[in-house]
């Protein structure tokens, strides 16, 4: 049995930093054209190529989504686009359209093409298709059961991979290819602007009775009638593993550096100790209490099991039980005082946790908070400000401190 690959979002070189830091084997993230996510912070060139050569270092890979249904002026130049990312060291790019596809095996004929979920493939047969065409990974569509998975998984040829996503937002348009968002807000969500409409809170207005509203389901909070779950699939690795897909990925490049650093610890260690010995596996609470703390929605388990739909949240909420506090930039054993990169406010003396690759978070205590001037503060106010504090364990570069979300 091969381990399956754990596929991380790298929203940017943070991200793509503490993804590596934290488990992953590969992660995909968008470059300055025709990506799903327009409002992320994509990657500049030499962003891509400073992130492709930390990965590699590593012995990771790195995938570019070119995923958008491109209109004819979104071709221009893609030719040019397609060498500049095969020439950076790319390892394969994530595709939807055609019309792309055919440009890349034109341009770039060596260059691994996955097919993005976009593209709602959902049958062995479909997939054999795009292998004829030059596919070698395809990213089945999220509305597919586990069974469903496998019976691809035993029919594709043996040179194609399947890749699922096992964590991270799902979307009410099949494969989230949605239009609401172009009819609503003009942003076209099939080209990287989504404005998430189907987050928003609806009633029903009869046209005749101006100010009265219905809601569509019984709530006295409103009605969600698009709002999805988050999908969350932690306690059922042995069977993901059965399908045979040969890639796990968590979705997620616009969520935050800590969510990312969490949610591939969790899967890391939930694969790692599968792989040790399947029969013996157990799941580890700890892992979905690591997984509860970021930003979340509500979890459940999507289309893998069959079951009646639950997809439906009754609240366009987020589930935010802890936040980042900052990223350890370097830590002096001599005098245990730790240097910081700020991300969420925090007070002299604050009880806090420390997320790490391995192991479980540490509980420190921050002490004795000076600027990067060196003056005594008594709060760490300022968004990306560095200041050092006194610590009671030690800590290592890249620890992620974090808090629980009611005591800051």
């Amino acid at each position: 049995m091969k381990t399956p690959e754990l596929l991380a979002p790298a929203g940017n070189l943070e991200k793509l930093k503490a993804a590596i830091n934290f488990g992953a084997d590969a992660v995909y993230l968008g470059g300055s054209k025709l990506n799903l996510r327009a409002f992320a912070d994509n990657f500049s060139n030499e962003e891509l190529l400073e992130g492709i050569e930390f990965a590699h270092s590593k012995g990771k890979k790195v995938y570019v989504t070119l995923n958008v249904f491109p209109h004819n002026d979104d071709l221009d130049g893609l030719e040019d686009y397609l060498k500049e990312l095969y020439e950076a060291g790319v390892d394969a790019i994530i595709v939807s359209d055609p019309g792309i596809i055919l440009m890349a095996r034109e341009t770039v004929p060596n260059m691994e093409l996955h097919l993005s979920t976009q593209a709602n493939t959902v049958n062995w047969k479909t997939c054999e298709f795009w292998h004829k065409m030059g596919v070698k990974r395809v990213v089945l569509a999220r509305e597919l059961s586990l069974e469903e998975i496998r019976k691809v998984q035993e029919k594709i040829p043996e040179t194609m991979d399947l890749e699922i996503f096992v964590h991270g937002s799902m979307c009410m348009a099949y494969s989230g290819r949605c239009l609401i968002s172009n009819y609503m807000v003009g942003r076209d969500s099939n080209r990287g602007s989504c404005a998430q409409p189907c987050r928003y809170k609806y009633h029903l207005v009869e046209e005749k009775r101006e100010g009265e509203y219905y809601p569509i389901m019984e709530d006295d909070k409103g009605t969600y009638i698009m709002n999805s779950k988050d999908l969350c699939m932690i306690e059922h690795i042995p069977e993901l593993m059965e399908t045979g897909a040969l890639s796990f990925k968590i979705e997620g490049r616009m969520k935050s550096t800590y969510y990312v650093a969490s949610v591939v610890k969790a899967y890391r260690e939930a694969i790692d100790e599968y792989m040790k010995s399947p029969e013996d596996y157990k799941f580890n609470p700890r892992w979905l209490e690591d997984l509860n703390k970021p930003s979340h929605r509500q979890y459940y388990t999507g289309f893998y099991f069959n079951e009646e739909n639950k997809q439906v949240q009754d609240s366009s909420a987020y589930v935010r039980n802890y936040d980042i506090i900052g990223i350890v930039k370097d830590y002096n054993k001599g005098t245990g005082i730790v240097t910081i990169e700020h991300r969420n406010k925090v007070v002299e003396g604050a009880q806090v946790e420390v997320l790490r690759p391995i192991g479980e978070n540490k509980q420190v205590v921050l002490r004795e908070l000076h600027d990067e001037k060196g003056n005594k503060i008594e709060s760490a106010p300022s968004a990306k400000m560095i200041y050092t504090a006194k610590v009671n364990e030690e800590l290592e570069e890249n620890d992620i401190i974090i808090k629980a979300k009611e005591e800051v």
